[in-house]
């Protein structure tokens, strides 16, 4: 059996850490009180403000008891604004202030630039192979895991 520290598991899993390590160091640089996934919900709002708070805790990779604190945070610290849906009380409406939208212009290029430092030296086939790849596992592991569960 191979080593746990030599199988692609775990090199993805320290790939990832390493990029929102560095993520989170340029975001800090030009806005300290932004995390990593608080960036993400604002650039998610920005390109897809129909998206549901479901919806937005699913692409995030969250709990919605998660992603509820974190909007009720994003509130607070004035990059967001709440309001009611009229059309289903259970649901608010969410809106960049221009706080954010500032945020956005200042991130926008640090986030090309990690992009770009975390995809250094890898060729455009290497890439496509590398997608083509973490599709099947993701594949694999979603059809195995909703098998188990039915």
């Amino acid at each position: 059996m191979q080593q746990s520290n030599q199988t692609i598991f775990y090199l993805i899993e320290k790939a990832i850490k390493e990029y929102r390590k560095l993520c989170l160091r340029n975001i800090k640089e030009k806005i300290p009180d932004l995390t990593v996934d608080q960036t993400m919900l604002i650039f998610m709002i920005k390109d897809q403000p129909e998206l549901n708070q479901k919806e937005m805790a699913i692409t995030l990779f969250k709990d919605n008891a998660s992603i509820t604190r974190m909007i009720e945070l994003m509130v607070k610290k004035e990059y967001l604004i709440r309001s009611s849906n009229l059309s289903d009380r259970r649901q608010f409406n969410l809106a960049l202030t221009e706080k954010a939208e500032q945020a956005i212009i200042k991130l926008k290029p640090v986030i090309e630039n990690n992009r770009n430092i975390a995809s250094e030296n890898i060729s455009e086939k290497e890439i496509a192979n590398l997608k083509i790849t973490l599709k099947k596992v993701i594949q694999n592991t979603t059809n195995n895991h909703q098998s188990k569960n039915e």
